[in-house]
């Protein structure tokens, strides 16, 4: 197990207007809409999720990055946990053709809207009870998803993870702070978020889970 940092050059990549999510818009009405996991927050305004979550090749530095690191190769299998449209599975298949991907998502809305290419290969489900049997895969990812959960599936969710990696080769980024600037943007940005932990803190969750692969985190500086 070890931290590593895939994901800093997409999530700065993006600006944040922090104070305009509390601001100017009812967050707890937002928030209500936000969980559903529909089209208001994945391509609704920005104030209320995504603004449009669209492919635009960002993911594959993160493919491209995780192939090198976990010795991913042609015939591989590969999961996602909370794959959204699928724009990460996608840019796997251009880093590493021959991969075989799957991922899985509780927004039927994002599944329907996925990439062409790998729509056929995402379903609906629950990342705290994985419709797949033990060791499935050669590598599993979970970006963004896993502090969506409260604590019961969290738990459920890591578990979970390790149970169907066959390798023991995983990565989870979550969000989490580490001062209190950190935490009140974390506050302020956040529509679906339900677990608020230091990285200190995540760690001691990912081992009381007995999770044998890698993390990271993403902070609202």
């Amino acid at each position: 197990m070890a931290e590593v940092d895939f994901i800093s050059l997409v999530h700065k990549s993006t600006k944040r207007d922090y104070l305009a999510r509390v601001n100017e818009i009812d967050k707890a009405i937002v928030a209500e809409k936000a969980i559903q996991y529909g089209p208001d927050y994945w391509d609704g305004d920005r104030l209320t999720g995504y603004g449009g979550y669209r492919y635009d090749g960002r993911w594959r530095k993160v493919a491209d990055a995780m192939v090198a690191r976990y010795g991913i190769k042609p015939g591989d299998r590969i999961l996602d946990v909370g794959a959204g449209k699928g724009f990460l599975l996608h840019d796997f298949t251009e880093a590493m053709p021959g991969v075989e991907v799957t991922g899985i998502d509780i927004s039927d809305y994002a599944i329907r809207e996925a990439k062409p290419e790998v729509r056929t290969r995402l379903q609906v489900g629950n990342a705290s009870k994985l419709p797949f049997p033990d060791d499935s895969f050669d590598f599993v990812v979970s970006i963004n998803t896993l502090h969506n959960l409260y604590l019961p599936d969290l738990f459920g969710a890591v578990k979970e993870i390790d149970r169907v990696c066959r390798t023991g080769k995983s990565h989870i980024t979550v969000e989490a702070y580490r001062n209190e600037r950190e935490k009140v943007n974390l506050m302020y940005w956040q529509l679906t978020c339900r677990a608020f932990h230091t990285p200190e803190e995540w760690q001691w969750l990912f081992s009381q889970c007995g999770y044998r692969g890698d993390w990271g985190f993403i902070f609202f500086e």
